[in-house]
């Protein structure tokens, strides 16, 4: 499956940065909800190994997922639940267990059948739209650490999966708002990094999204404000949508303000 070799690419690039810090480096506060880098290798590690237990074993998922659920709904952060799963992993230690976890999750999903109905948090996902959330969480999440340690990402195609995932959840950035999902949705054209056109839906002039296909997928996974972005969005349903895109789950995350995510000198 195209979309594991994926995620492995864009895991192993992340794990490239971190590589050559000490275990102080990676206690540096991100601009992401004041997480560390440390803190975002341990949540990329724990839900690695929850898409690795959903493809093999249901029942031992379950047992995974649902005390974390229920800590959640009990008012406890996602990053205390972190803290008690991963125990004494932790500093350099955790960044080797999550490189022998992405390595082993994305062999497995190489071997899978890419339409396996598999549970997740919410609703049942293929085994191709997994992976392929995995790479989306992995990329978005080492936004911040790119960002933290001054680095500029050079990004390749393989967004297309980010990007993909980002106009498909369209209707839930309405509907996990409350609001009734518009007919049509936007039409999408993004560049991609190689400079090839990605284009999504039906052309409306009137009604559209277009810009580089970083950008976009930045939009989408709320790690950079439109307004920081070449991102452009005609109509008031594409601008609603670029101002308020979400193409994860879980409850409704309001987008970094204008300027607050930047890649730090």
């Amino acid at each position: 499956m195209q979309q594991a070799t994926d995620f492995l690419e864009e895991s192993r690039a992340l794990h490239a940065l971190v590589a050559p810090l000490g275990a102080e480096r990676l206690k540096t506060v991100t601009q992401f909800k004041d997480w560390t880098i440390e803190d975002v290798i341990g949540h990329l590690h724990m839900f690695n190994h929850g898409a690795l237990l959903t493809l093999r074993d249901r029942a031992a998922f379950d047992a995974f997922m649902v005390p974390i659920a229920e800590a959640l709904q009990q008012g406890r952060s996602l990053r205390q639940v972190q803290y008690d799963w991963l125990g004494d992993t932790t500093g350099l230690r955790l960044a080797a267990s999550w490189r022998e976890g992405f390595e082993e999750l994305a062999d497995a999903y190489s071997k899978a059948d890419p339409k396996a109905r598999l549970a997740w948090a919410g609703p049942d996902m293929s085994a191709r739209s997994c992976i392929s959330a995995r790479q989306m969480e992995t990329w978005a999440h080492g936004q911040e650490v790119f960002d933290v340690l001054g680095e500029e990402r050079v990004d390749t195609d393989r967004i297309r999966n980010i990007a993909h995932l980002g106009v498909t959840t369209f209707g839930w950035t309405f509907v996990n708002r409350g609001k009734p999902v518009p007919d049509p949705a936007p039409f999408v054209s993004l560049t991609a990094p190689s400079g090839e056109i990605w284009e999504w839906n039906e052309p409306q002039e009137d009604n559209c999204v277009t810009g580089p296909a970083t950008g976009f997928c930045q939009v989408v996974t709320q790690t950079r404000n439109v307004a920081d972005t070449q991102i452009e969005a005609v109509g008031p349903v594409a601008k609603y949508w670029m101002q308020n895109a979400q193409c994860f789950a879980g409850a409704v995350e309001t987008p970094p303000a204008p300027g607050a995510r930047f890649r730090m000198n």
